[in-house]
């Protein structure tokens, strides 16, 4: 058998039933010494959806991402993955759950090419030796089920526009065959040409049943793609909206007032 790492499937084999929640974070608290970073907050995703996270910058958007992704401890609450409780006690536990958190560094290694980078840190083997064939033919493979345009798995990394290099750190994501990938703003430093490709990679996820969380403040870009849009002030929900029943109004009032618009 071969045990090498590799690329997992970009579908899991395993999913929920029909209905099931793939998330459900239940009465979510952290605070960071005497400040009150989130307080009884709730989010339920279903497989396959797309749920942007809105707020002013001390809404605590990232804070609930990284509690869910396991950088940061939940001081109460509960977090159920499929029905099953969790506590994660770092990223490398909410990976095998199959979460991947996109930060908007990327985290990826400018002086390596695009193949190194999806393969970082999980370099295939061929007995002692690297497996490069395998490894560019496999990245190449989910560079193009993602309908990415980086036209060469051996660039550098550090020659790609900042657009490519997203669609390289996607991949990596990718790559690890996740049911939820987070991107925590996302086209913060996109031109207008490479939002509109990310946009395109995420609805061709969802297509393949990847469930996504968006935080981001740019609300045209969640109703572009989104399914569901949560808002969040000073660590509360105050509003959740579906996209085809709400617009971006109704959304902006619950962003400054606390409540929703039709409250």
């Amino acid at each position: 058998m071969d045990d090498d790492p590799g690329l997992k499937e970009i579908v899991p084999e395993a999913r929920p039933a029909e209905g099931e929640l793939l998330i459900d974070m239940r009465d979510i608290c952290k605070s960071f010494g005497p400040v009150r970073a989130l307080h009884n907050v709730n989010l339920r995703l279903a497989p396959g959806e797309i749920l942007g996270i809105v707020g002013d910058n001390s809404a605590g958007k990232s804070t609930l991402m990284k509690i869910l992704s396991g950088a940061y401890h939940r001081d109460s609450g509960e977090v159920l993955i499929e029905g099953q409780p969790t506590n994660f006690r770092s990223p490398h536990d909410s990976r095998e759950r199959g979460i991947e958190m996109i930060y908007q560094d990327f985290a990826l290694c400018g002086n390596m090419d695009v193949g190194q980078n999806i393969f970082l840190g999980r370099w295939p083997r061929r007995g002692p030796f690297l497996d490069r064939k395998r490894m560019y033919a496999e990245s190449r493979a989910v560079l193009d089920r993602l309908k990415v345009d980086v036209n060469s798995v051996y660039q550098k990394v550090e020659s790609l526009s900042g657009g490519r290099q997203q669609s390289v750190a996607i991949a990596r994501a990718i790559s690890f065959g996740p049911k939820l990938v987070i991107l925590d703003e996302p086209t913060a430093n996109l031109s207008v040409m490479a939002t509109n490709r990310l946009l395109e990679t995420m609805a061709e996820l969802k297509r393949q049943n990847v469930a996504q969380i968006i935080i981001s403040h740019r609300l045209t870009d969640i109703f572009e793609v989104g399914d569901k849009v949560m808002v969040l002030k000073r660590g509360e929900n105050v509003g959740e909206f579906a996209v085809a029943e709400t617009n971006e109004h109704e959304v902006l009032e619950a962003i400054v007032s606390g409540t929703p618009a039709n409250a």
